[in-house]
């Protein structure tokens, strides 16, 4: 099985245990001072994205579970969120956060949006998971999906350790292991391997280090 496929049957097995790591439960669980430094951080992104506010109709890629998704829903005239695993589009699904969030099952690297049919693109936990080899065309994809004078909003893990090789072994609670890309960008480095894309990108990462936030807009060429 190639990395990409992999990556993708992970999440797709992961699905439900997903929002265990998220809310720290079960084998996630953290100390009580990290887990309250991590509820600060998540507290911080959340703030950062009503801050943003992203209006208008909006692009969910890797939509997962709806953590995110459910954040999007009060400020977007419409949401379309996108996901590769049908698992997790059933739970998204299940949240009902109302008819002007839909719904497509696709693969992120082979599916193309709607040209210039949205005002925001967002994704979450999802650029990390970007193997380099496709990192352009992602971008290229995400400004195809733009109007003008669209923006991005980005929320992904942070660490300052990077791994050999962007490979990350992941274990689920029932033991199989499964392989992913995980690049933990820094922000210099984020803001610095856009630009030449033709973006414009302020990165940020949260009082307690544990995740990254950034937002975008494409460069007037």
């Amino acid at each position: 099985m190639g990395l990409l496929d992999e990556q993708r049957a992970y999440y797709q097995a992961r699905a439900n245990e997903y929002d265990e790591w998220w809310y720290r439960q079960g084998r996630y669980a953290l100390p009580p001072d990290e887990e309250r430094g991590w509820f600060a951080d998540v507290a911080a992104a959340e703030q950062a994205l009503d801050d943003f506010a992203p209006i208008g109709d909006v692009l969910e890629l890797a939509c997962g579970t709806g953590l995110w998704t459910r954040r999007l829903a009060p400020h977007a005239t419409t949401v379309l969120a996108v996901d590769a695993s049908p698992a997790v589009l059933t739970l998204n699904r299940a949240r009902d956060l109302g008819p002007h969030v839909r719904y497509e099952q696709a693969d992120l690297f082979r599916w193309e949006p709607p040209r210039s049919a949205f005002d925001v693109v967002f994704f979450s936990y999802w650029l990390s998971h970007v193997p380099a080899g496709h990192f352009a065309a992602f971008w290229a994809k995400v400004a195809a999906a733009l109007r003008p004078r669209g923006r991005v909003f980005l929320i992904d893990s942070h660490h300052h350790t990077e791994l050999p090789g962007h490979i990350q072994q992941r274990t689920l609670n029932d033991g199989r292991e499964f392989r992913v890309v995980k690049h933990f960008w820094q922000p210099a480095d984020l803001q610095a391997a856009v630009a030449p894309l033709g973006w414009h990108l302020t990165a940020r990462t949260t009082p307690n280090d544990h995740i990254l936030h950034a937002t975008a807009t494409a460069t007037p060429r």
